[in-house]
């Protein structure tokens, strides 16, 4: 049995949809379950020739054996699920979705105070996806729970009941956070930070699962940094220093172009205390070293590859185990057995 926890080190894309989609390839969790905060976060999920554009489903639907899962502590769109489940029927996700009968419901009146409010639209850059202002009536109470909705009566159950008879089971789970550690309305850029907290602690907690339950937590660093919206960014550059590397980036849900900087070891450092990380997966190694893209071997990196790699664990203290060079999921370099 391993349950494992996927997490943000930055500011949210990081290409954690990757590094889930290789863990289930090639791990085949029994359950996979979507802890954060609600449809603000989107990740994009690339099959062949298809992409498709994922708020709500846990990105591991690819995986056609897993049940698939949304934790109590995640906010609902029902629009948003239904159409989603509708535009992935291919992959079955309507016969293996639970949605917790605890979730909190987003309302349009939400979304329309979401996008209206001058201080979170203009000056916080919010989604606009209503997320802000349903965690706000969720505090105070009045929210509507998934429960209460006619259209979801399909798909709802007890995640909690689900994932820790799993587990007492013996199978594997992979809980999937979103956005990213700096996000976190505790422990990230504040105020710039989204609307609850988003590191493994609370996406355990989300799924309904105890601390002593968790096995691996992966913290997933993007070589080169991005963050969409206002706030504080120390090793941002110009965007013309990006053109020139190559890095022109756009936000999933918002389509807004995302700011992009250089690595910051410190950061990293201190987003592993806070996750409490034993593994670090590391994408974009092609964006840092381009004669990396595609190698699946670590002998075969370049130098400077290698010596970044071993200043990630030096100053962090954890082990890089998984390190894409390449958006293919064969793009990778698995070092779990070698590392563990």
């Amino acid at each position: 049995m391993v349950c494992s926890i996927i997490v943000g080190g930055q500011w949210g894309d990081e290409g954690k949809g990757k590094i889930i989609s290789y863990l289930c390839s090639e791990d085949k969790p029994n359950i996979i379950a979507r802890g954060g905060v609600g449809p603000n976060a989107g990740h994009t999920v690339t099959i062949g020739d298809k992409k498709f554009g994922i708020r709500m489903v846990p990105t591991g639907f690819p995986y056609r054996e897993a049940k698939l899962c949304i934790g109590a502590g995640v906010l609902v769109d029902p629009d948003v699920l239904l159409k989603e489940i509708e535009m992935l029927k291919e992959f079955n996700v309507k016969e293996r979705l639970t949605v917790d009968y605890r979730c909190g419901i987003i309302e349009e009146r939400h979304k329309i105070e979401d996008r209206e409010d001058k201080h979170l639209s203009e000056e916080i850059g919010t989604t606009g996806t209503g997320c802000g202002p349903a965690n706000r009536d969720r505090v105070l109470r009045i929210l509507k729970q998934a429960k209460d909705i006619d259209e979801l009566k399909d798909y709802l159950g007890d995640v909690s009941e689900i994932v820790n008879d799993a587990l007492d089971e013996g199978k594997d789970v992979l809980i999937e956070g979103t956005q990213g550690t700096f996000l976190s309305l505790y422990y990230g850029t504040y105020p710039y930070v989204t609307s609850k907290d988003t590191t493994a602690s609370s996406f355990a907690a989300d799924i309904g699962i105890g601390p002593t339950k968790v096995d691996e937590v992966i913290v997933v660093f993007k070589s080169f940094p991005t963050r969409v919206g206002a706030g504080p960014f120390p090793t941002e550059m110009s965007l013309e220093e990006a053109e020139k590397l190559g890095i022109v980036e756009y936000g999933t849900v918002t389509g807004r172009r995302r700011r992009v900087g250089y690595f910051d070891f410190d950061l990293a450092r201190k987003a592993c205390r806070l996750n409490g990380a034993t593994q670090i997966a590391l994408t974009g190694l092609d964006k840092y070293d381009k004669s990396c893209y595609g190698v699946r071997e670590f002998e075969k990196l370049s130098d400077k590859a290698k010596e970044f790699i071993e200043k990630i664990e030096d100053i962090t203290k954890v082990p890089v185990t998984l390190i894409s060079t390449g958006p293919e999921m064969k793009q990778i370099i698995d070092l779990r057995k070698e590392k563990l």
